[in-house]
């Protein structure tokens, strides 16, 4: 996104702050509020069509989405942020994707999917949620997943903090596609466990607790 200064970067800054990131709660809402800013950015690139309202004193000619959405998000770091882009699209169908990395002994690992709920997504708009892009490859194998549900019209891809390896991994798998990917901000390197670097750490963590590593 723009980063020219607003609100948002105060979201980014507290959601990185090691200090605020001990309150989970408000963590979580940091995640929803930054949600909600990107909602608004992509509801500006959204086709619209004109409504005549009914007031108490008359009528009045507004725009109104031609059509809703459909969110989906990566379980289960991306369930804030999935209520922060639904508290501006509330009537937008949802989806849900349960993936993680599956590492072996060398520390290379896959991505492995256990579950995925998604409505039809034939010529529709599909939102794609997952707070952190790190190497890209858990956006690309679920958007892959999800064509099993039919092929949407325009798909936006969101993520909160992205490392540059993985903004160009997603460039060259789905840059022939229709798709717009939008981050709050771009971070420069990857550990070699490839968490972001300065990143946050681990957002599913820090939104709902450690979890028991395989």
């Amino acid at each position: 996104m723009d980063q020219k200064p607003s609100q948002f970067l105060r979201f980014m800054a507290e959601l990185r702050d090691e200090r605020i990131q001990k309150d989970p709660m408000r963590f979580r809402e940091n995640l929803r509020r930054i949600g909600r800013v990107f909602a608004f950015e992509i509801s500006k690139e959204l086709p619209f069509h004109e409504i005549t309202v009914a007031t108490p004193l008359g009528e009045k000619v507004m725009q109104a989405p031609s059509q809703e959405p459909v969110i989906t998000s990566i379980l289960r770091a991306g369930l804030p942020l999935h209520e922060g882009l639904l508290s501006v699209f509330d009537r937008a169908e949802n989806g849900f994707i349960s993936a993680y990395r599956k590492h072996d002994e060398t520390g290379t690992f896959q991505i492995k999917m256990d579950y995925v709920s998604c409505p039809d997504l034939e010529d529709k708009t599909l939102i794609l949620c997952d707070p952190m892009l790190a190497t890209g490859s858990s956006m690309a194998v679920c958007y892959d997943a999800l064509l099993e549900y039919g092929t949407p019209r325009f798909t936006h891809l969101v993520s909160v903090i992205a490392s540059q390896k993985g903004v160009d991994y997603l460039r060259q798998k789905l840059g022939h596609r229709n798709c717009t990917l939008w981050v709050g901000s771009i971070d420069p390197e990857l550990t070699s466990k490839s968490y972001i670097v300065p990143g946050l750490g681990d957002a599913g963590d820090l939104a709902f607790g450690e979890k028991l590593q395989d």
